[in-house]
């Protein structure tokens, strides 16, 4: 099971730092990502964190701006979101993959999702 939490109202410019936090003894054996969804659109993906935390990989829209990171240790990842956008604005979501690797992944290739927290940044 996955809780995010960490969302809420912010204006442009601004920064959040989303958490997610996983029931279970194996969080480590998974990859983990987040993904954002607006109203209207489609789920996106956003970024991922290999199961060491050594690999990650983000979209075009928030290299430089976002960081995903994680403690095994706490059964946690975090997106550390920076410089934000009003184009940020949307429900954010944690993932998990049971297969290890790195770069982009698309929502269908996600085995476990959390709730979603939102984020809303106004101009």
């Amino acid at each position: 099971q996955l809780q995010a939490s960490g969302g809420g109202l912010v204006q442009a410019g601004g920064s959040l730092r989303l958490s997610c936090a996983a029931s279970g003894s194996t969080f480590s054996r998974y990859l983990m990502g987040w993904f954002r969804q607006a109203p209207g659109k489609e789920r996106e993906f956003v970024a991922t964190i290999s199961r060491s935390g050594v690999s990650t990989y983000y979209s075009d829209s928030v290299k430089g701006r976002f960081t995903i990171s994680r403690d095994n240790a706490k059964n946690s990842v975090y997106l550390q979101m920076n410089r934000l956008k009003p184009a940020d604005t949307a429900g954010y979501y944690c993932a998990a993959r049971n297969t290890d690797g790195g770069g982009y992944c698309s929502a269908v290739e996600m085995n476990y999702w959390g709730q979603g927290t939102q984020v809303t940044v106004s101009s």
